[in-house]
């Protein structure tokens, strides 16, 4: 692509991504300080990424998940994941119709467009392998007969990190069918100010509808135009190499903290992501900056240290920052 095509997608870019500002403003009445839980929400949004938000309870996950739904004016639906929870309770069931004497399908509530599992890590694994199809084909078969989902379908999830009593790990595929895992950190004591003084006399403040779905969906095959130099591309291909194969790479001192490096969803994740990232930022091309901050919430639970590094407390965030820090940047 030369320099005035990439100019003239520039310009369109910063006027298609107008609305992201005002949908922050809205969103930012409610939310205090997440800044980044905000960002990653509109990127999940805009790539078709499913989010998993890992964080002590209290930190506005749930809140800034039905404030997004209702700042895009589209479905949403809060399924409380508990261990006595079953799969027909998530995706539906046939019911026997008496009068015609024949099953008819009763939906359940994943049916809808934004889907907030709330600790999804308390129901056992037959539940969250429910959600499989959903997420990965947007779809889901009840008996024999299989239905589309709307679009756009989302499944943003949270889990409680410190309370491991009734809790069930979630399977390797799962977690690697969500695009981001943020890790939600306490806010600084100018946020915690500044929500005393907001939430403490219990009042949530009413956000309005900014942007509609169409919107979204048009913004999404805009996303999908933002332009990738083959530098940047190889640059992904480097990163997620490196953590197959970290002797090629020359970081030898990684081979032996490495269990399993990370998937090839994580290439494709890591483009879509970074392409979304830049529309935020009103730019038509990607940089090596947009991979950089994007990159560890879509590594960060792709990447599986061995028990070796679990003995010295490496954690795979430790091992992707080595990665960033040692791969050469275009």
């Amino acid at each position: 692509m030369d320099a005035t095509n990439v100019n003239e997608l520039n310009e369109r870019i910063k006027e298609e991504s107008s609305f992201v500002s005002l949908l922050k403003s809205e969103m930012n009445k409610v939310i205090v300080g997440q800044n980044k839980m905000v960002d990653r929400l509109l990127i999940g949004l805009l790539s078709n990424g499913h989010i998993l938000l890992e964080g002590v309870p209290g930190l506005a996950k749930t809140l800034a998940i039905s404030t997004l739904a209702k700042v895009v004016n589209t479905g949403f639906k809060r399924i409380q994941f508990t261990p006595d929870l079953l799969p027909a309770d998530l995706i539906g069931t046939l019911v026997f119709n008496q009068k015609t004497g024949e099953f008819v399908p009763k939906k359940g509530p994943i049916f809808s467009n934004l889907i907030l599992a709330d600790e999804i890590n308390r129901a056992p694994a037959k539940v969250q392998s429910a959600l499989l199809e959903s997420m990965q084909e947007r779809q889901v078969t009840i008996g024999d007969t299989t239905y589309s989902l709307e679009k756009p379908f989302l499944v943003m999830a949270t889990q409680n990190p410190i309370e491991q009593e009734g809790t069930y790990p979630l399977p390797e595929a799962q977690v690697d069918r969500f695009m981001l895992k943020l890790r939600i950190d306490y806010p600084t004591r100018e946020d915690e100010h500044e929500i005393l003084r907001r939430m403490g006399k219990g009042i949530v403040p009413e956000v309005n509808t900014v942007v509609d779905v169409d919107k979204i969906l048009q913004a999404r095959s805009i996303v999908n135009e933002i332009y990738i130099d083959p530098k940047v591309e190889e640059y992904i291909i480097n990163i997620v190499f490196a953590s197959r194969k970290p002797s090629e790479s020359g970081l030898d001192e990684l081979a032996s903290l490495i269990e399993y490096g990370a998937s090839p969803r994580a290439t494709i994740f890591l483009v879509q992501a970074a392409r979304a990232h830049a529309f935020i930022r009103g730019r038509g091309y990607v940089t090596p900056e947009d991979i950089k901050s994007i990159g560890m919430d879509i590594l960060r639970h792709r990447v599986i240290v061995t028990y070796e590094a679990e003995a010295e407390s490496i954690t795979p965030e430790n091992v992707i920052q080595k990665i960033f820090d040692n791969v050469e940047v275009p």
